[in-house]
């Protein structure tokens, strides 16, 4: 298989990054289906993309033009089957629990065609986790978008010891066909690159945080205005869901035993109360 040959993409999961990632894909001209298992979630992500480009439209960032293409070019649906009957590569992005993964992959490798690639969007679950659940294990990689997908150019490949050569080139080049810069990981690591560079910072954030060294606020302040960073990590905590933060530094205990890989005690507090950053509109910050 070739990038050429792909047309048609399939995106499994409809939140914040899987919403997102479909239109990405969309607006760079492949036909795309997103799909999740609730219909409620799926009018909510297509309500969600249709403001977040619409206040592109009214900024002259893109043409109205540009954005009924975009849309003419998806379909959403609650169905698994429609979703992925003609897809050329599927970009999974639900929930980060691995049982739940295998089994979507398993349902993935019986309704997809035989020539599409499966891939998993997981920055935290290595996909050579779920390629046994299929008969295509070659056709299996992880293809990491970085939050929010629609503007961060980045995206992580990872070829596991299953991976062909031929599915790891094929999904670099269809990263670059999206507009994205990517970013080839010969070999399986947790997190990856730039996940494991983040989680430092945000180690030392947390710990800063902890012992009133400083706020939250002043801390972002000086990764914003002192190192550059777009973005603070208590900010970006609260943008990507502190219940996001939690699964995956559990996940990663999980995995290594390692004591400073659990969550930290602020984050299985705020948790707890609900304080979920952005999507629960509190979370280090208050948002109306």
């Amino acid at each position: 298989m070739n990038v050429d040959q792909i047309k048609t993409i399939s995106v499994i999961g409809s939140g914040a990054m899987g919403s997102q990632i479909a239109m990405v894909s969309a607006l760079a001209g492949y036909s795309v289906t997103l799909q999740d298992i609730q219909e409620e979630s799926v009018v909510k992500a297509e309500q969600s993309l249709r403001d977040r480009l619409g206040k592109r439209v009214d900024k002259g960032k893109m043409s109205k033009e540009e954005l009924d293409e975009a849309f003419s070019n998806m379909t959403f649906t609650t169905s698994l089957e429609e979703a992925v009957r003609d897809a050329d590569f599927v970009i999974e992005a639900i929930v980060e629990n691995l049982e739940i993964k295998r089994t979507l992959f398993e349902d993935l490798d019986q309704l997809a065609p035989k020539h599409a690639i499966l891939s998993t969007n997981s920055s935290t679950i290595v996909s050579s986790k779920v390629a046994d659940a299929t008969n295509r294990p070659g056709k299996v990689c992880n293809f990491h978008f970085f939050n929010p997908a629609l503007v961060m150019e980045m995206v992580e490949v990872v070829q596991g010891p299953h991976t062909s050569n031929e599915t790891a080139e094929v999904a670099m080049e269809l990263a670059r066909r999206l507009n994205k810069t990517p970013i080839l990981l010969k070999k399986e690591i947790s997190g990856f690159v730039a996940n494991r560079i983040l989680a430092k910072l945000m180690n030392e954030a947390l710990y800063l945080y902890e012992n009133e060294i400083a706020t939250a606020e002043e801390i972002d302040l000086a990764c914003t205005k002192a190192l550059n960073h777009p973005i603070g990590p208590f900010a970006l905590i609260d943008l990507t869901g502190l219940d996001v933060h939690y699964n995956i530094r559990q996940y990663r205990y999980e995995e290594t035993g390692n004591e400073e890989d659990k969550p930290s005690p602020v984050i299985v507090e705020k948790v707890k109360k609900g304080d979920l950053g952005r999507k629960s509109g509190k979370g280090f910050y208050s948002y109306s």
